[in-house]
């Protein structure tokens, strides 16, 4: 069983509370003409039942798939090297993916091409879409390896500015005015996009070991931070609110013999669009979902044959996507040809993904 710490690493005044058995996998449904190699990213628009998926095979493929799971390819395009990121527009126009060609390529939903938009020195790690405050045009923001982020006004060719970062971005997510990027050596810059040329805050993760994942709070009024040791942390910005902050483990196995467990990193944290409670998913081939008012477990699921890459819930919270394939945290030798390599649909039962009635502690 899980349990939830405070921000210090110390146990809170209770366990977490877990749900009695485990969800239901086995009607989950097969994505239709997967990717031909790993599966990095994926993301449903919040306009359409549209579903883009980032692929090592350096394609970007884009899927129609309806409330009820049914599915078929809608178009596809090419990266000249693996693709690492998408995104979609707020408005659910475009799309923009990055990759380890160093670019950003936007793709219309209305005429089906693709364009190069933005370029870096180094691999593009994230993509992500914002509308500055007073304008109304959405701008993209870029995140690399090159140790910057760049915000690109889409009707010019140069990017509008660049901020310099400590180190190469692993991790990088937005909502509303609040961007958080999370870099290697476990550095989290904050900005806040009213003034996005400067970092609002600069921290170290509350978590050990490396930043595997970050994801703002639909309501911007914080983050959560998932690891390479099985651990999540929630973090709020206004320090009224820090003492909400904690941290509990997940996506860590028992071992059969001897004392201890066996630690797999968080690959990937998903809020619900309707409930507001959330998803992680790692290296452990499991998904659980959350909720963190309530500080518990509200659904957790058995292994599903394989390590959960990227994961996302559509529009309306009724279809959980998740990508069963390499996570390349071992290295290429890991990479097998016989490896799992598949995206699957999981309808969402209301029991499943609600808040918890019951109090925190």
């Amino acid at each position: 069983m899980s349990y939830f710490t405070n921000s210090s690493g110390s146990a809170s005044t209770g366990s977490a509370t877990t749900s009695s058995s485990l969800g239901d996998i086995s009607a989950d449904i097969t994505l239709s003409s997967p990717p031909e190699d790993s599966i990095s990213d994926l993301e449903f628009s919040t306009k359409s039942d549209l579903l883009a998926v980032a692929s090592w095979d350096k394609r970007v493929r884009i899927y129609d798939v309806s409330q009820t799971g049914a599915n078929s390819g809608k178009a596809i395009y090419a990266h000249e090297g693996p693709v690492l990121s998408v995104a979609w527009s707020i408005d659910g126009d475009k799309l923009v993916s990055g990759g380890t060609d160093n670019a950003a390529r936007l793709w219309d939903v209305a005429t089906g091409q693709s364009t190069q938009v933005a370029a870096h020195d180094d691999p593009i790690r994230s993509v992500r879409w914002f509308t500055p405050p007073g304008a109304n045009a959405q701008m993209v923001v870029t995140g690399s390896w090159d140790k910057t982020i760049k915000y690109w006004d889409l009707r010019q060719q140069q990017p509008v500015c660049l901020v310099k970062l400590p180190e190469r971005v692993y991790t990088m997510d937005v909502s509303r005015d609040l961007l958080v990027v999370g870099t290697a050596e476990k550095h989290l810059q904050i900005i806040n996009l009213k003034n996005p040329e400067t970092v609002f805050e600069s921290r170290i993760s509350p978590l050990k070991w490396q930043t595997r994942v970050v994801a703002c709070f639909p309501d911007a009024s914080g983050f959560a931070v998932g690891g390479i040791e099985g651990r999540c942390a929630f973090v709020y910005l206004d320090p009224k609110n820090t003492k909400l902050d904690f941290s509990f483990k997940c996506h860590r196995t028992a071992r059969t013999r001897g004392a201890g467990a066996d630690v797999y990193g968080v690959n990937a944290i998903s809020f619900h669009p309707v409930h507001g409670t959330f998803s992680t998913a790692g290296a452990d081939g499991t998904f659980h979902y959350w909720d963190k008012d309530s500080r518990s477990r509200t659904k957790g699921f058995p292994p599903v044959g394989g390590i959960i890459s990227a994961t996302g819930f559509n529009r309306n919270g009724s279809i959980f996507a998740y990508a069963v394939s390499y996570d390349w945290s071992k290295g290429h030798q890991h990479n097998t040809p016989t490896y799992p390599n598949k995206i699957m649909l999981h309808r969402v039962g209301d029991e499943e993904a609600k808040r918890k009635v019951t109090s925190k502690y």
